[in-house]
């Protein structure tokens, strides 16, 4: 089990869909999540993509020597980038980091904003490309090792004597991750990636998921690991984390959620359908559990007006950290988790839930380098007590 966190790099807020309790997404704050993250022993980061973000490549750079161990997942969009470009820049941000870097491969899934970069193709076109990226991408890097050069004639893409100089530290080349729901993606994945992200859904549509890429995959000869996109709102009650919920859209009103509902319905991403599927567009600002709640602290609140991950674990820390154990068991290993505002939820979930999870991951967690006594020392003399570790 690994998990990751998130830098919000297209802005963070207390509260959503207001500008109130909105912060300034700058570089200092980047730092401050990455060097949270990195502290507390979160596996690495996602750096989301696309018109409404700062770009993830370059965020990327900027926080490697701010951090030690962090590693980063940052976007490939075939189409944006020719590949043998790509690969030179995954083989250098791998290099200069020691190591640290993880792919997220991204084909897109809003036409209108793919137009003003310039991509044209629809939707299974742009998986025609997004495979014919992907095979010069890898054989670039994988033949960086030995030198040799590659060629390459397709319907989209063509290369002709391509070769890398400087090869990537991870071999044959840097983790290659994707998350899509359309037969194509499904498809793509079994073929071509090494990590199959899903977002949040109901544990049977998961584990179907996850059957179904396996089976694809064997046809191949290959095998996947399988992981999940979720945001997280965890407190010390149940109580305490659905009033949390409940104080996350407080600002929130209907005209703002059908706009953004009509703006998701014109995306052509099978993903985002999914996800607006599960929320319906159903706000009821006097009990946002109603409708929302789709599956035992499974809650769709996050995606009435939010983008790509739409939904969230909501409870106590046990209740949290079983639901996370259940995914777990579907054959997931890994965990993309955010939470509003990032750097508190960053610290305020490790605190939490680190403690409750597998034995395994707790020992691959960092601690501190120093020993006691931890927590504010009383009346300039007594040591807080301690507090075991939870038993997983």
């Amino acid at each position: 089990m690994k998990i990751l966190w998130f830098i919000p790099t297209h802005g963070d807020s207390r509260y959503l869909g207001t500008s109130k309790g909105g912060r300034v997404a700058d570089l200092a704050y980047f730092k401050q999540i990455a060097i949270a993250a990195d502290a507390l022993g979160y596996e690495g980061v996602l750096l989301p993509t696309g018109r409404s973000c700062e770009d993830s490549w370059i965020v990327a750079a900027s926080l490697i020597d701010a951090t030690r161990r962090l590693k980063f997942l940052v976007a490939l969009r075939p189409g944006l980038v020719q590949p043998a470009q790509s690969a030179r820049m995954a083989a250098t941000l791998d290099r200069l980091s020691g190591g640290r870097l993880l792919l997220n491969l991204v084909t897109g899934g809003d036409a209108e904003e793919l137009a003003g970069d310039g991509l044209f193709l629809p939707h299974e076109r742009r998986y025609e490309l997004s495979t014919e990226f992907l095979t010069i991408w890898r054989e670039l890097l994988a033949r960086s090792h030995d030198g040799h050069s590659y060629d390459f004639d397709g319907e989209h893409l063509q290369v002709k004597g391509a070769k890398l100089l400087y090869p990537p530290v991870g071999k044959p080349y840097p983790p290659l991750f994707f998350g899509g729901s359309s037969e194509e993606a499904h498809e793509l994945a079994a073929q071509q990636l090494d990590t199959y992200l899903t977002w949040g859904e109901p544990l049977p549509a998961v584990a179907a998921k996850v059957a179904d890429i396996r089976q694809r995959a064997a046809k191949y000869g290959r095998t996947l690991s399988f992981g999940i996109r979720l945001h997280v709102i965890v407190r010390e009650t149940e109580e305490k984390a659905w009033a949390a919920a409940e104080e996350l859209v407080s600002h929130l009103d209907e005209a703002t959620v059908e706009a953004a509902q009509k703006k998701f319905a014109k995306m052509d991403s099978v993903g985002q359908r999914r996800m607006a599927e599960l929320n319906k567009g159903r706000y009821n600002k006097n009990n946002i559990r109603e409708g929302l709640e789709i599956a035992p602290n499974l809650w769709a609140g996050v995606g009435l007006v939010r983008g790509g991950a739409g939904t969230a674990l909501v409870g106590d820390p046990q209740q949290v950290a079983d639901r996370i154990k259940e995914y777990a068991a579907l054959g997931l290993e890994y965990f993309v988790l955010s939470g509003y505002p990032h750097l508190e939820e960053a610290h305020r979930f490790a605190e939490l839930v680190f403690p409750l999870l597998p034995l395994e991951l707790r020992d691959k967690l960092q601690t501190p380098a120093l020993t006691g006594p931890f927590g504010e020392i009383v009346a300039n003399h007594y040591a807080p007590p301690a507090k075991a570790l939870a038993a997983s």
